[in-house]
């Protein structure tokens, strides 16, 4: 492990953070020291009434907080967070109502808009009349099948506004697995839009929209947007946006307050293992915890500009229109991260005067493999931090990150999920950053790494849990009356202990290292590897593309089976299998070299962009892929069925 830090913040950055202003407030309020992180992040985990008190208070929160904070605090699930108070998410991220820039969006190259915080508000208040007006009230839900666009985040402002609950999910997905998600869970209302684009193509999506909508009997309105077209002659699937906000003007929202554990989103695991999981999340619970990860962990201050590549299908559209509530621009974007010249997003960093790159570790290996220089070819002084999620960030893309992207801003690769809509690992704009390391434990979480025995270790390989209730806890899972799905899902191998289900180590920096997903560690002679371990091994091959490893059960064992996607033009012989295999052997162990490499044309992925290595075993052992409706490329997995290779 390297010891030496590839980037540390200077003592000015240190003072200017929020974090550090959260600090020294912490100390005054807890007479403690709790100057450095660790002390800090320990206080709140042995404190955490103390600790979400002062946040909520630190952020601003608006609403009544209420004399108590946290009841049967002991208990997962169980736990109770501020019984008493009131709060509507909508009303905390429209703060602010003045003529700076809320919402800028670029669709591709193809459609650009921007709107003040007044005329956000005003769109909020023309949407939430109409929603109003067809009966919508608190508790009822509406849906999204949308591109990450303002038309989304207004919708999704007026539904909380209300106090019913948003779903959504991004036009990409097919007919079947719209209806798996939003079929469970009956909408009364469902925004749409007639197309969108992805790199530079049109796609229309009328049919299926017309196809959702005939499928979806609780529904009193479907409302379809103009993006891709003008076209008012049409064949609209229900009413048109402009004529559903026409009857109304604009005036001073009314935000019903509700409390802290009222619904707010319902959100969807996206594995392919059988309907999609539908996970409640609370208004407060969600609110407080994007507050704190956004101003102590991302340094997010008001009219900075903060960015996350990402669709209204993952969590992270969620994560990102919660920067509101810290007054901040949201530069939204859809459609191909390399549409065009494979530029766009730094076009888009550099022209809107970035401070905060959110993406995935996928987009960045795939900038290295393409060999793109942005520090050279775009003006980026106003990056303050770059983000990155989605799966494990190679120690390789660290060090092309600050060599190519930037040299002087935080780098913050971290860790969570839909489960939690939120994160379990951070970044800290008063720490360093170290080569493959995830800088910290989120603040308010008590994460720690349990071996087999529940034993927690340090410097070891083991199971992320939780070990103390936090706010984004999901209230629990719709249509699970007993709670044991719930129970089921995180509580079930350690008792009272949440478990996450990802392999990981807590190293002696107390930073933290994923490699992959438990239910998709390898076990070859009885030693556990995570997957991650052997892909930032394969993408150090020039000629590999993307790849993905699963375990195959053979002679009593597990033997591991490395597919590869090559460059166009590459073939994979002899010479390029032990070249792999080489680099995997001296850069890990014996164990984690695969008994089989073998090419194949497509890698299969969910529309989120992680890989379903767990899809592709199923496949490879002749069992069935029950969701493909969750991934982008479905037509990949067949290429992976009864290969002749994995047969001797």
């Amino acid at each position: 492990m390297q010891q030496t830090p590839l980037w540390s913040p200077t003592q000015a950055q240190v003072d200017a953070s929020n974090l550090h202003q959260f600090s020294k407030l912490a100390s005054q309020t807890s007479q403690l020291d709790l100057g450095n992180y660790e002390a800090l992040w320990q206080w709140s985990i042995d404190q955490p009434e103390k600790f979400w008190s002062l946040l909520w208070d630190y952020a601003g929160v608006i609403g009544h907080k209420g004399e108590r904070i946290l009841l049967n605090g002991d208990k997962m699930p169980g736990a109770s967070w501020f019984p008493d108070a009131q709060l509507n998410y909508a009303e905390n991220l429209l703060r602010r109502n003045d003529s700076a820039d809320a919402v800028v969006f670029w669709g591709e190259n193809q459609v650009k808009q921007r709107l003040s915080w007044q005329q956000l508000n005003e769109a909020v208040s023309r949407c939430q009349q109409a929603l109003m007006a067809l009966g919508v009230k608190s508790g009822d839900r509406v849906a999204g099948y949308l591109p990450n666009m303002p038309h989304t985040l207004i919708a999704m402002l007026a539904t909380s506004s209300i106090g019913a609950v948003w779903c959504s999910a991004s036009p990409d997905f097919g007919i079947e697995g719209v209806l798996d998600r939003f079929g469970q869970i009956e909408p009364k209302v469902l925004f749409c839009c007639d197309g969108y684009f992805y790199n530079g193509k049109l796609t229309d999506c009328r049919d299926k929209n017309r196809a959702i909508t005939d499928r979806l009997p609780s529904l009193v309105q479907t409302v379809e947007i103009d993006y891709v077209s003008s076209n008012a002659e049409q064949d609209l699937s229900g009413k048109r946006w402009d004529d559903f906000l026409a009857p109304f003007a604009p005036t001073e929202i009314r935000f019903v307050r509700n409390g802290f554990s009222h619904p707010l989103f319902i959100m969807f695991s996206s594995g392919t293992t059988g309907v999609p999981k539908c996970i409640v999340h609370s208004a407060g619970g969600t609110l407080l915890q994007h507050l704190k990860e956004h101003k102590l962990h991302t340094d997010v201050r008001p009219d900075d500009r903060l960015f996350y590549f990402t669709t209204c299908g993952w969590m992270m559209w969620n994560w990102l229109v919660s920067g509101l509530a810290a007054q901040a621009t949201l530069l939204l974007y859809d459609g191909s991260p390399f549409a065009g010249n494979r530029q766009l997003l730094f076009d888009l960093a550099q022209t809107e005067r970035m401070t905060h790159l959110g993406t995935s570790a996928k987009f960045i290996e795939a900038a290295m493999k393409f060999g793109l220089h942005p520090a050279q070819s775009h003006d980026l002084g106003h990056l303050r931090a770059l983000l990155s999620t989605g799966s494990p960030l190679s120690p390789e893309a660290y060090d092309y990150i600050y060599a190519e992207i930037k040299s002087d801003m935080l780098l913050a690769s971290i860790s969570g999920g839909t489960d939690i809509v939120s994160c379990f690992a951070l970044g800290c704009p008063t720490r360093p950053v170290y080569r493959g390391q995830l800088q910290c434990r989120g603040l308010g979480m008590a994460v720690d790494v349990f071996d087999d025995n529940a034993e927690s270790v340090r410097c070891e390989k083991g199971e992320l849990v939780c070990r103390r209730p936090f706010p984004s806890m999901p209230i629990g899972f719709w249509n699970d009356p007993d709670g044991s799905r719930y129970h089921d899902a995180y509580f079930n191998r350690f008792a009272n202990i949440w478990c996450h289900g990802d392999f990981v180590e807590i190293t002696e920096q107390d930073g933290l290292i994923i490699y992959g997903r438990s239910d998709a560690v390898l076990n070859p002679g009885g030693v556990r590897i995570g997957t991650a371990e052997i892909y930032r091994q394969v993408e150090q091959v020039d000629e590999v593309l993307e790849s993905i490893v699963i375990g195959q059960q053979w002679n009593n064992d597990v033997r591991v089976v490395l597919f590869v996607k090559l460059r166009d033009g590459v073939q994979l012989n002899t010479e390029l299998s032990n070249t792999i295999k080489q680099q995997i052997r001296s850069k890990t162990t014996p164990r984690h070299v695969p008994a089989k490499v073998i090419a194949v044309a497509d890698i299969p992925r969910t529309k989120s962009g992680k890989l379903v290595e767990l899809a592709v075993r199923d496949i490879v052992h002749n069992r069935a892929v029950k969701n493909q409706e969750a991934l982008a490329n479905p037509e990949a997995l067949k290429l992976f069925a009864n290969l002749s290779e994995l047969q001797r």
